[in-house]
């Protein structure tokens, strides 16, 4: 028996253009998109949604997520993050392997996407981590059920670094699947290390982390990964971009689809630089780290003109007490996937960009780059993705209504303008006003080659 649920009398924002409609549900599925002079037709016992006043956008989709499950789960776990994630707005996910055990073969890939079918809220996708000897596992990686191989070209949680310069050569040659890096020189920042220690000791301040992890490491790694794509045709997309030199690597002459590299920015690169370190300290360590207010201004540009394409999170939670430690103990990485559509709303309402830019990058793009089947638009016929929200309605990010398994963030006591009011997961309600559909279950990612 069919479903029917009737959005009506919303503002669509959709490739591009905004426009007043209706948006009619049936099932799992998109059925019909209704122009507001158009008339509506409502089938019986359609569960009528009023969006007078709102906002529709489709759901985001978030290419870089650790959600920590397995082995990591005292910080997060599929479950509590993919709530966090669908109360932000955030509809499907794509989870890194630098878990415990890390997910380094198809079979433990299998198994995460396994448990995912019984736990996650919001729709999947896992990569397969890449490590200097597993190209067998590579090369059997299914490119319409898997998002993709992640890279460590720079060591970080979970030390996967992939350095050995025979195997990267491998893995870029032979992998058919899209490659996703996490670029920093190991080497360079080894001899930062020497040099900080030498002068703090133990007690390195943390605004020298982007002097540690600096702009050059970056670079040098970003510049290798694009020079191994080039060479191979392999098809490239770098993660958490945090340079301003970075941006001399990309292009934006062809439509991204059209593009073998492509890049991602994510939402703390675009919101804090390193003035705020005095204040919020490891509360905001990441790698790559967060660098100057230019690099911040470039990246920014970057996305406005289409050097970058895809805006994420790179949402990594660590607990208060891991966080609250010495530099060199205090992992990097915080909790983001509840509030980074907020985050960006703010960039529209304080006239930096405009709601159509900011969901060709976080959703339209994602969809496109990862070639993701029927989501990430509003069309007739695509899975009912969607996202509700009420740009008058200001949100302040209070411990209570902190999602994160980890219960904090670096939002807190911010007031953002926007509320994220539904989410619809699968044409079902999954949040509504502050409520968790505890019901509503996601779906693995398929993807057209």
């Amino acid at each position: 028996m069919a479903v029917y649920r009737l959005i009506k009398n919303a503002v669509i924002v959709n490739e591009g253009k905004r426009f007043n409609g209706s948006l009619l549900i049936e099932n799992e599925y998109i059925s019909k998109i209704y122009p507001a002079a158009h008339p509506v037709s409502v089938p019986e016992k359609a569960e009528i949604i009023d969006a007078s006043g709102l906002i529709l956008i489709p759901g985001v989709i978030d290419d870089q997520v650790h959600f920590r499950d397995p082995g990591l789960t005292h910080k997060g776990d599929i479950g509590t993050e993919s709530k966090a994630a669908i109360a932000g707005g955030v509809t499907s996910f794509m989870d890194m392997p630098n878990t415990i055990p890390q997910t380094i073969t198809i079979d433990l890939l299998e198994q995460k996407y396994a448990y995912a079918a019984l736990n996650s809220s919001a729709n999947y996708s896992f990569y397969l981590g890449a490590t200097n000897n597993n190209l067998n596992e590579i090369l059997h990686v299914d490119r319409e059920t898997v998002c993709g191989v992640k890279v460590f070209m720079g060591s970080s949680t979970g030390n996967m670094l992939v350095d050995d310069a025979s195997a990267l050569e491998q893995i870029f040659s032979k992998s058919g699947s899209l490659i996703a890096v996490h670029c920093e020189d190991e080497a360079t920042i080894q001899k930062n290390i020497i040099q900080f220690r030498e002068k703090y000791s133990e007690n390195v301040p943390v605004s020298c982390h982007p002097l540690i992890r600096s702009g050059e490491a970056c670079y040098k790694s970003s510049s290798f990964a694009v020079s191994l794509a080039k060479k191979y045709g392999t098809r490239l997309h770098i993660l958490h971009l945090s340079t301003a030199a970075e941006m001399n690597l990309m292009e934006n002459q062809v439509p991204r689809e059209e593009k073998k590299i492509t890049s991602e920015v994510c939402v703390h690169h675009l919101w804090f630089c390193d003035k705020d370190y005095d204040k919020l300290g490891n509360l905001i360590k990441w790698n790559p780290a967060i660098k100057t207010e230019n690099d911040r201004n470039a990246l920014l540009n970057g996305l406005m003109t289409n050097l970058i394409d895809v805006v994420a999170t790179d949402h990594a939670p660590h607990t208060l007490e891991e966080k609250n430690n010495t530099y060199f103990k205090s992992p990097s990485g915080g909790p983001l996937i509840q509030h980074s559509l907020m985050v960006m709303l703010e960039f529209y309402h304080r006239k930096n960009m405009s709601l159509e830019k900011i969901v060709d990058k976080m959703c339209h793009a994602p969809a496109d780059i990862f070639k993701i089947d029927r989501r990430g638009y509003i069309k007739e016929g695509y899975f009912a993705d969607l996202v509700l929200i009420d740009l008058n309605k200001t949100y302040l990010v209070t411990k209570e209504n902190i999602l994160y398994k980890c219960g904090w963030s670096p939002f807190e006591n911010q007031i953002f303008g926007s509320t994220i009011t539904h989410t619809f997961i699968n044409g079902e309600i999954a949040y509504k006003n502050g409520k968790i559909n505890e019901k509503t279950k996601g779906r693995r990612l398929k993807f057209k080659k």
